[in-house]
């Protein structure tokens, strides 16, 4: 026979089960219950939005989807009211191959936010994502609370980049028959943007968290060099880790970045 303390031991348990199931079975980047459509700039931009409390927006990274952070935002919901967008030409945001850029992502998630009246907020950016959260910082510094980005470049050449790597995009944006016009847009994007220079990242007020994995596509040094230019940031390598550390390891990564979003 179970005493009273076994009993609600044994009814938390499974109450934080039914829980992670619940949120295991979530659609992230597909669910009709938390997705929203706005136009801005001429397009329709899908994001979703979960939780309650201060904004944290996610930027996901290049050809992907808010799925990207499909282990951030059942940690994040928490604290914060998430909103998860899909980038331009991503996921299930419009856009057209003719005209994509860094820079025009950057504008339509400031216009998006200008729409939920959201005048400051956190900012996780992760690989494309984090150049995002970059440019939104250098270029709107009114609406970026503190920023965290993780795999970030600031330059499209072999500082940043491996060579190899960068032969490999080529090839496939101009020997790749099968590759779709959006996909080649996008690999264009990276081979020849993003132009941010050291000056650019010195203008950057808010706090800044720059993350990378110690085996990241990102060459250590270009990560160093972020953290070096931007006056009030902080650096995280993270160990035993790729480019992809949110997805890895998820619980280093979520509470990496909740310490700093609560300092």
């Amino acid at each position: 026979m179970m005493n009273k303390a076994t009993s609600l031991i044994l009814v938390f348990f499974f109450f934080i089960a039914g829980v992670k199931a619940q949120s295991e079975n979530i659609a992230y980047g597909n669910n009709p219950k938390a997705g929203h459509y706005d136009t801005v700039n001429g397009i329709q931009l899908y994001y979703e939005t979960y939780g309650s409390g201060e904004p944290l927006v996610m930027f996901h990274g290049n050809g992907g989807s808010i799925n990207a952070f499909r282990n951030q935002i059942p940690f994040f919901e928490k604290h914060y009211r998430v909103i998860a967008i899909d980038s331009r030409l991503q996921g299930k945001s419009g856009g057209s191959p003719d005209t994509i850029s860094y820079r025009l992502m950057v504008s339509d998630f400031n216009a998006l936010m200008e729409q939920l009246h959201v005048d400051s907020a956190y900012v996780l950016g992760w690989s494309d994502g984090g150049i995002d959260g970059l440019l939104l910082a250098i270029e709107h510094p009114d609406k970026v609370k503190k920023l965290a980005i993780s795999g970030a470049n600031t330059v499209p050449d072999s500082t940043a980049v491996p060579y190899k790597d960068i032969l490999d995009m080529k090839n496939f944006v101009e020997h790749d028959k099968k590759a779709t016009p959006t996909a080649i847009a996008l690999n264009k994007m990276m081979l020849y943007q993003p132009h941010i220079s050291d000056q650019n990242l010195h203008t950057i007020k808010c706090p800044t968290l720059v993350m990378a994995g110690d085996h990241d596509i990102i060459k250590p040094c270009h990560t160093i060099r972020i953290f070096k230019a931007i006056p009030k940031a902080e650096l995280c390598i993270f160990p035993d880790s790729n480019h992809s550390v949110c997805i890895q390891h998820p619980e280093q990564f979520n509470e990496t970045v909740e310490r700093f979003f609560r300092k």
